[in-house]
């Protein structure tokens, strides 16, 4: 997994090779995103397995989202083996400049 904010959103890439687009689960409860997948056997149970180094089975890993990140609006997209999430920081969150007001400007013009 590799995570990194890019603007105004967090991009969040899993590596699924071999993953079927459908055995892919997505659930947000509460602030904490489950990516859940299942790798299946291509091989059926006639057959003598001489190697075996790519796992099977179900995979699971948890994101806690911080209350900076919109877990509304999480956009989520497959290709190439790799599950891109996005998630967007919330408007409240974001960088903003604020207006410093000076009295001393008022100050010289009235006097």
């Amino acid at each position: 997994m590799d995570a990194y904010r890019s603007g105004d959103e967090y991009v969040v890439h899993f590596d699924l090779p071999g993953i079927a687009p459908d055995s892919i689960e997505l659930d947000l409860e509460r602030n904490v995103l489950t990516v859940k997948a299942e790798r299946r056997t291509e091989y059926g149970d006639d057959v003598e397995l001489t190697v075996a180094e790519r796992p099977c089975g179900v995979f699971s890993r948890q994101l806690f989202l911080g209350d900076t990140l919109d877990a509304e609006h999480v956009n989520a997209s497959y290709e190439g083996g790799v599950l891109t999430i996005r998630i967007p920081v919330v408007e409240q969150a974001k960088p903003r400049k604020i207006a410093i007001e000076s009295t001393d400007a008022a100050k010289q013009i009235n006097a």
